[in-house]
């Protein structure tokens, strides 16, 4: 983490109730004290849930900074503890809506293409297509990093994808592309799980609207692991070239970066702000990369552990059981 900077977190209190805390240089301070002010709190030790800061992102953001740069100077003013001592909970408890694109890196794109046998795919730029997403549930599907997740006991194919998560940060309607990133307050990672063997409706006709089964495929409980927290867009790297990997148990599966979006960040923002509002704490999911399990025919088994790491963000570990 360069000078100055913070990571924006959910951790689990004395007592398990989710606390916004930030995260500096290894240690955890809890956010309650440097934001009451903004949000109109009194100093207490109530908690304060990380969906709170980001409803007041500018102002909280900026306390935020200044004083994890007290932590790094020393100063007592904001105690911390180990955050090996610490039970980190999914950065955002919960988002109010969760956006995630599909088939948005060429790499991806490409590679499914070859596994399918099909024709390479056009750009969509070039077809005058928009971005292309759908929606997963929020509490029944969102996971902590460290978090065992089972398996869903009617799906044999459940495959991963490793994505870069925008966090918006403002309220936004009908921005444009060039103002899109103002609204965002950060990065998470997701897990965006699937169950491959239901995207289709076992006897509905090829051709028919209700072929697909977005529930089954998307929406089983731990569906979207999440974190292991927030990083402030104003941290992140050059948004044009994130790196982003995958492991499954000690083998890279994923290797790739925000070079290869087809619609950029922005062009996402922009997009589904012109469907509905989005508001602060809703999450959209911005595409995976080549090398996931279908191309390869292997699927998550009992036992397995998967690791994923962005550039300036962190990691994301879950193990994975069958369930009971």
């Amino acid at each position: 983490m360069s000078t100055h900077s913070y990571r924006l977190a959910t951790y689990a209190g004395v007592r398990g109730e989710p606390r916004a805390g930030l995260v500096v240089e290894g240690r955890m301070a809890d956010a309650a004290p440097v934001v009451a002010r903004i949000l109109g709190r009194s100093l207490s030790a109530d908690p304060v849930a990380t969906l709170d800061i980001l409803r007041q992102w500018d102002e909280s953001h900026a306390a935020l900074k200044q004083a994890a740069h007290g932590i790094r100077r020393g100063e007592n003013a904001h105690p911390t503890q180990p955050l090996s001592d610490v039970r980190l909970l999914a950065p955002v408890l919960y988002p109010g809506t969760v956006f995630c694109a599909g088939a948005n890196y060429r790499d991806h794109v490409a590679e499914m293409s070859k596994a399918l046998n099909l024709p390479p795919e056009p750009d969509p730029h070039e077809i005058g297509l928009k971005p292309w997403h759908f929606i997963k549930p929020s509490a029944p599907c969102v996971r902590a990093t460290g978090e065992s997740i089972a398996l869903p006991a009617y799906s044999k194919k459940v495959d991963w994808e490793a994505e870069i998560a925008i966090v918006i940060g403002r309220a936004c309607r009908d921005v444009s592309v060039e103002n899109a990133m103002r609204y965002v307050a950060g990065l998470t990672i997701v897990n965006d799980l699937s169950a491959r063997d239901h995207l289709r409706r076992e006897g509905v006709a090829s051709d028919s609207p209700f072929r697909f089964d977005w529930v089954s495929q998307k929406a089983f409980d731990g569906a979207l692991p999440m974190g292991p927290w927030i990083c402030p867009l104003d941290e992140a790297p050059s948004l044009d070239a994130i790196g982003i990997k995958l492991w499954l148990n000690d083998e890279l599966m994923q290797n790739s970066s925000s070079s290869n979006l087809i619609f950029s960040m922005a062009e996402q923002v922009a997009h589904l702000s012109t469907r509905l509002t989005l508001l602060p704490g809703d999450v959209i999911a911005t595409g995976t990369p080549a090398g996931c399990g279908t191309a390869r025919g292997r699927f998550l088994r009992d036992g397995d552990r998967v690791r994923i790491w962005v550039e300036s963000v962190g990691e994301l570990v879950n193990d994975f059981t069958t369930a009971a």
